[in-house]
């Protein structure tokens, strides 16, 4: 008898809050046919939500079933697009969307570049969504930062379904956002003051070889140059520039001159050399016998 009644205090304990309440009673006759009784919606459910005040309309899923009757909780953002305040009215119908296969979007800030791979983000951050329509403007958060995106395009409709989906993403260049210029890459040609040798007086010679001066082990001076004077800006020759040098193209130029040709008199040519045109001598004298 005593654990007979600590399991009744027990079981009281767990059922204080336990649901009660009155229905009206029918016979299973007076059931409605299944005709009367269908809401004709298909699975996922989604709705079109419009503002007859302002004319917009978007689309979203069902999250849960929790609210009170009569009323509907919405993202910030969702009412934003729909123009709706707090309290206001909005049209509630159930809708059948096609499945989505593009879409591009516009970020509203340039700061969503700064992102590592804003493809991937954007990608993870749509799996909390059930519907896309053109026009709205969406909000991902992504390292406690609010991101705004566009809904520029999507196909085949303009409100789509993405539960599921193998859909495409594309971007927009960011609202705002700017492209860096470029300079441009070609050289000026030389003025008559660049070319102008005594511009070059100031110029630093650099690394001449061989300039230094000697030193005797008997520690005279005789016979030791002092070190050659700097160069004269009159000696100095600029170089003329290659204008049809090409990226990635070294061509190698030789100071080499041609000789002038000489000119040949006709005496010269006779006594030019010749091999073998000698004549020999012999030791023996013609016309003496031995």
């Amino acid at each position: 008898m005593f654990s007979f009644h600590v399991f009744e205090h027990q079981l009281a304990r767990g059922f204080q809050n336990r649901f009660s309440t009155q229905y009206r009673c029918y016979s299973v006759s007076m059931l409605a046919g299944p005709n009367d009784r269908r809401l004709n919606i298909t699975y996922p459910m989604l709705f079109k939500l419009t503002n007859k005040n302002s004319d917009r309309m978007t689309h979203c899923g069902v999250l849960e079933f929790v609210a009170d009757e009569g009323i509907c909780y919405l993202p910030h953002w969702m009412m934003q697009n729909l123009l709706l305040e707090e309290g206001g009215l909005v049209q509630v119908e159930s809708v059948n969307l096609m499945v989505a296969t593009y879409s591009k979007f516009q970020p509203q800030s340039p700061d969503f570049l700064d992102i590592t791979n804003p493809k991937a983000v954007l990608e993870n951050a749509l799996r909390n969504f059930a519907c896309l329509t053109t026009g709205d403007v969406i909000a991902i958060n992504y390292n406690e930062k609010i991101y705004e995106l566009r809904v520029m395009e999507t196909k085949p409709d303009k409100a789509v379904s993405i539960i599921e989906c193998d859909m495409n993403v594309d971007f927009d260049a960011p609202l705002g956002y700017k492209e860096p210029e470029r300079r441009p890459n070609h050289q000026d040609e030389p003025t008559e003051e660049e070319t102008d040798p005594s511009s070059y007086a100031d110029m630093d010679t650099g690394f001449r070889a061989f300039t230094g001066s000697g030193n005797r082990l008997d520690g005279k001076t005789k016979g030791i140059e002092p070190s050659p004077a700097p160069i004269a800006p009159s000696d100095i020759k600029r170089g003329i520039p290659n204008y049809d040098f090409k990226i990635g193209r070294i061509t190698f130029i030789r100071n080499s001159r041609p000789q002038p040709k000489k000119i040949v008199d006709d005496d010269d040519a006779m006594n030019r050399f010749i091999a073998f045109s000698g004549q020999g001598q012999s030791l023996r004298k013609k016309g003496r016998k031995p």
